[in-house]
């Protein structure tokens, strides 16, 4: 089940990264990113109320609770920069880039939670998905200037956060229903991206976003919810080690959705590092 849960998750986490680049072509992404959030937000709560596990949340332990804010911190410090790196690069150059928290993740997960079965498989497709990543990521005509190639340090910095939340959410997670442990989450998200929006005078552009962007973000919005919702109960059931490369196949739909959507093509030097990353993660996957 945690296996198909991380299916699922990188589904609708490839999905989010198309409906997201759809929604800020004029919107700012801070506010985006914090609309966004505010509807995860309701979509979690949905999902507690349906499982009623909402009664749990006065057996939380202080320390459960401190590293689901920890981990709800740097979710949202890896969606603003995300999100930012969105809004100024392309997809198929800016996803790879973020996937890249993989191989973080995996090697903390083999120290700190000591997934070592099978260790020899798991560093060869760590290594696969480190060559993958490092093909993918081409540099553009338009990456010149500086201001076209900031869209890269956005996207090392949400690859940097996503891996912490990883190993963050794992330990805060334990003894918690993974829905209720989500909501608490995107609650820390939700204040986090909002103060964000009010610290940089932003909330006058609410005023200005296009019904049709809105609908974007209102759909990115539940589509990221969902693939929370399926993430975190994978963490909570499975293997860190195996759960997050599986995410990360996320890459995969984006890539395609971003040719249909945008037109986006993919090199040969870039098709061969997708290849190697989907080897990679079905190596770990099916040997796990």
């Amino acid at each position: 089940m945690w296996i198909a849960a991380s299916v699922l998750s990188a589904f609708f986490a490839g999905i989010t990264a198309i409906l997201a680049k759809c929604a800020i072509k004029r919107t700012d992404s801070d506010v985006a990113t914090a609309i966004r959030t505010a509807v995860v937000l309701v979509f979690s709560l949905l999902m507690v109320l349906i499982t009623g596990s909402f009664g749990e949340i006065c057996n939380i332990s202080a320390r459960s609770v401190l590293f689901l804010v920890l981990s709800g911190l740097s979710t949202g410090a890896s969606w603003l920069c995300y999100f930012k790196a969105l809004s100024m690069g392309d997809v198929n150059k800016v996803v790879p880039i973020d996937k890249s928290s993989t191989i973080i993740s995996v090697l903390f997960a083999i120290i700190i939670f000591q997934e070592t079965n099978n260790l020899l498989i798991k560093l060869l497709g760590t290594v696969l998905l480190a060559a993958g990543i490092f093909l993918m990521v081409e540099k553009t005509k338009s990456q010149h200037s500086n201001v076209k190639r900031r869209w890269i340090m956005y996207a090392v910095l949400s690859a940097l956060f996503a891996a912490l939340t990883s190993i963050l959410a794992k330990i805060g997670i334990e003894n918690v229903e993974s829905n209720l442990a989500t909501a608490i989450r995107t609650c820390v998200v939700l204040i986090m991206a909002w103060l964000i929006v009010f610290l940089k005078g932003k909330q006058r552009q609410l005023h200005t976003i296009t019904r049709k962007e809105l609908f974007y973000i209102c759909i990115s919005g539940i589509a990221t919810g969902a693939s929370w919702l399926c993430y975190y109960y994978a963490i909570q059931n499975g293997l860190v080690s195996i759960v997050v490369p599986i995410d990360k196949l996320s890459i995969v739909v984006s890539i395609i959705f971003s040719y249909i959507v945008f037109k986006e093509k993919l090199s040969k030097k870039a098709f061969v590092g997708l290849i190697l990353m989907i080897s990679g993660t079905l190596l770990m996957t099916i040997f796990a």
